[in-house]
């Protein structure tokens, strides 16, 4: 574990990590430090309290907590700090995803946990999310975010540019969809 953490990840299942890897990615890529855990919200509820405990001393600036079914694990980490919570839904097998999301949006006033879309894209903002909150304080990342946003702006218009020109069947064709 890092000893010097910005974000503080905890999943309610290792299921869920192959998910999160997409939110470790990004904050990677950021040069953001942070932990990860697997702590259930139901069957190790003072594991979860114990480690945003640590990770609070660690210097945790933001949560982020994944969960499936009924999702409880973002609201009782929102709980137990009051810096800001991300919760991810997971997609289950039964409502494909809409228990979770329900569950992370419905929190009480007084205790609120942002929610991001499912699975890995759900996961991949959260951490950007996590960046953009962090920026407010750290004027590197604001700098990084706007350069990341600008990146993203330049494929969009290299993808039009290249439609404009070769037509829809002849784009489509050339990246290998029917």
């Amino acid at each position: 574990m890092a000893k010097n953490i910005k974000v503080a990840i905890l999943v309610g299942s290792d299921s869920d990590l192959p998910i999160v890897q997409e939110t470790a990615g990004v904050l990677e890529s950021f040069g953001i430090p942070y932990d990860i855990a697997i702590a259930s919200a139901h069957r190790t509820p003072q594991r979860v309290e114990d480690f945003v405990e640590s990770s609070l001393k660690k210097g945790a600036e933001v949560f982020i907590a994944a969960a499936g079914m009924s999702a409880a694990l973002p609201g009782v980490v929102a709980s137990k700090t009051i810096k800001p919570v991300i919760g991810i839904p997971i997609q289950g097998k039964s409502l494909n995803g809409l228990d979770a999301l329900l569950s992370i949006i419905q929190m009480p006033a007084g205790i609120p946990v942002a929610a991001v879309a499912l699975d890995k894209t759900g996961a991949k903002n959260a951490g950007l999310l996590a960046v953009g909150i962090l920026a407010l304080k750290y004027p590197e990342l604001e700098k990084k975010l706007s350069e990341y946003r600008e990146k993203l702006s330049k494929e969009v218009m290299e993808k039009d540019n290249e439609l404009q020109k070769i037509g829809l069947k002849n784009y489509i064709a050339s990246k290998g969809n029917k």
